[in-house]
């Protein structure tokens, strides 16, 4: 997300400025013991996957999202990731 060939032109935020504030908020909010939502980030479609793919990295995306996936199923087996 940080490098300065981001493409953001299909993902929801605005610049690199707002997808690192947004990523950064939940960063914190995991740091208070929050729990924020993630999956939202993570989803097919999602902001995160539209800059992977414009940006050159879809097949690392996908498999960040599956070590996502996985983590949530461990976490909580009846609870669905996304």
């Amino acid at each position: 997300m940080a490098r300065p060939d981001a493409d953001f032109t299909w993902s929801s935020w605005l610049d690199q400025v707002a997808a690192l504030n947004e990523l950064d908020a939940r960063i914190r909010d995991l740091e208070q013991g929050h729990e924020p939502s993630l999956g939202v980030l993570f989803a097919p479609t999602g902001p995160m996957q539209e800059l992977a793919i414009s940006s050159g990295w879809g097949e690392a995306f996908l498999a960040l999202a599956e070590r996502y996936d996985e983590a949530m199923a461990c976490e909580a087996p009846d609870r669905d990731p996304r």
